[in-house]
This record gives structure tokens, sequence and C-alpha cells, in this order.
């Protein structure tokens, strides 16, 4: 499988739908909800159908998921995960803090991540063994060593209200022992960012596989450790993400231990 082919058409992709949504900010005339608050514009779903369609054309034996199709089958060992639009509720409020990711596993690991920021001129881009770039420049995590000198970022879960106790528990653990915590509100985001020592962690829990399999390889390969809150190994989709410079982790993982 050549690599560097499917990073050529994830990019070129990205670029296409990055461009289209970035005219459509601060113009969206059709908003649905899946849910109390979980947001669909119809960029959300012309953004699926450029990438799928640019996929499609390059690689028609591939199997895809999406975060609105939902799974396109295809050869099982070569598998697209897109989430088109991260950070939907920003962007519905003409909120520039939204991305595009993109990720393709191969034989059960991802092994490519593309993480664009149309709004803001962002690529991120990461192919397992080879680093991690933001528009064409090598990156790395922070080497901030305590987490008083640390700068977190999180999400809260679309469930939360039904778990808030715990969410709201580790979120005070971290405000109280960092220098400060953010929620920008795309996972994808957070990770990038981690990844290119703006924040020194990041975690969150009930995420899917199109929040964090572009982003988490990104951050991978960038110097990050990137575990579930016990410390246990990630992959995509599981029920929680913790992403720090390494230096932090363990104490991180204390105050996300409940």
């Amino acid at each position: 499988m050549d690599l560097r082919k499917a990073q050529a058409v994830a990019i070129a992709a990205a670029a296409q739908a990055g461009g289209h949504i970035a005219r459509k900010l601060g113009q969206v005339r059709q908003i649905r909800k899946k849910g109390a608050i979980d947001l669909v514009t119809e960029a959300d779903t012309e953004s699926e159908a450029i990438i799928i369609g640019m996929i499609r054309d390059a690689f028609p034996e591939h199997a895809i998921i999406s975060e609105e199709k939902g799974r396109e089958e295809g050869r099982a060992d070569r598998c697209w995960i897109i989430d088109p639009l991260d950070g939907t509720t920003n962007f519905a409020h003409g909120l520039g803090l939204f991305s595009i990711s993109i990720a393709f596993n191969l034989e059960g690991e991802t092994h490519l991540g593309v993480v664009a920021l149309p709004a803001l001129g962002e690529l991120f881009v990461a192919i397992r063994g080879s680093g991690a770039t933001l528009n064409g420049r090598p990156i790395g995590v922070s080497e901030t060593p305590e987490l008083a000198d640390s700068l977190l970022v999180t999400g809260f879960p679309y469930n939360f209200p039904t778990i808030w106790d715990a969410v709201m528990q580790r979120f005070g653990r971290c405000l109280s022992a960092s220098q400060g915590v953010r929620r920008l509100g795309s996972a994808a985001i957070d990770l990038c960012y981690v990844a290119c020592g703006r924040f020194e962690a990041f975690w969150e829990q009930n995420l899917k596989s199109w929040d964090t399999a572009a982003g988490a390889l990104i951050a991978a390969e960038a110097g990050a450790r990137v575990t579930d809150f016990s410390d246990r190994p990630f992959s995509p989709g599981a029920n929680e993400i913790l992403a720090t410079n390494g230096r932090i982790h363990a104490r991180m993982v204390e105050l996300l231990t409940l």
C-alpha cells in the first residue's frame, strides 16, 4: 500500500472540503439536531460528500467510516475514518475553531492522519513512523515538566448530564492542579495542539473513532503519550483518551482516576 498516495489524496480532499466549508462560515442556513446539543449543518454533509467522492475515485475498493453516513463497505484491512467537520457547534455560531479529520487504517492500525483547520490555515499531517508536521514543518510536544506550569484542554461528552459528577470531578482536579484548562470544541484540534506544544495534555471520554483517529496518530508521532485514563494503550473508538507531553502523564493519570 502506497501511503504517500493516500497522503496526497487525503490532503487534497481536506483542502477541497475545507475551502467549501470556509466559504460557508457565517452563512449557515440549515441546522438539524442529532441530539440535544449535537448539531449537523449542510456544510457537514457537503464536506463529507467531497471527501468520500475523492477517496472513492482514488481507492474504490477501500472501506470508509464517516460521521454522518456511517460505514461504507470495502476491504476491511484498508479503511478510511472521516470527520468532515469536527466542531460543528463552533462553525454554526460563526467561530473558526473547527477542523476536518481524515485517517487511514491499514490492517488494524492507523497509518495516516490529516487534520485541516480551514479558517486558520493550518494543516497537520502524520504517517506512522515518520513524525508529524504542521504546514510541512516538523512538530513536537512541549517540554514543560510540571503540571502546575501546564495548560490543559478537554471536552465534554454529549451525554455529560448523565455522568455529571465524574466529568466535573475530573475537571475540577485538573483545573486546580494546572495553569489552566481550555475547551475548544474539537477533539481533533485538541490532539493536534498537544502535538505542536500549545497544550501539555488533553483528556475526554465517550468520543468516536472519527473524533480521534487522525489526531491521536499526529500526537503520538509528535512524541505524545496517548492512553486511556488508566494508562492503558489507546485505540480509536475507545471510551477514554488522554494525550500528554509525556512528562506530566503519570500525574494526569492520578487526577483522572476516580
